[in-house]
């Protein structure tokens, strides 16, 4: 099985970087058999999509997308540094999003095959 580690700098707003990871990251874990194995990381200003009523420039639902890859069980964290710096910290959550850390991107890195950034 493949393991995807997909990382997300770019903000949700003025681009659609944003949307179109998560586009891609539900596609690849909505992938018939063998699905890989994904993981994503947000960071700088994309750590505003683990926030709850995000939308895109366009008035696409991030929200939504955010939350069927944690129904999928893919495993999303947002930089812990960039979340402070934002005053993101300490607001709740998506359910099922949650603070990571950069030792732990390194560590998500190591263990990933490949590596997609936005």
């Amino acid at each position: 099985m493949q393991k995807i580690l997909i990382i997300v700098h770019a903000p949700p707003y003025g681009s659609e970087r944003c949307l179109s990871a998560l586009r891609l990251a539900n596609a690849l874990a909505g992938a018939d058999e063998p699905a890989p194995e994904l993981r994503l990381f947000l960071m700088s200003d994309a750590t505003v999509l683990g926030l709850p009523n995000q939308v895109d420039g366009a008035g696409n639902g991030l929200q939504g997308l955010v939350q069927e890859l944690v129904a999928r069980e893919v495993p999303i964290a947002l930089c812990r540094t960039c979340a402070l710096a934002r005053g993101l910290a300490e607001l709740p959550l998506i359910e099922g999003t949650r603070i990571g850390t950069l030792p732990e991107l390194a560590q998500w890195t190591l263990w990933a095959d490949k590596v997609i950034t936005f």
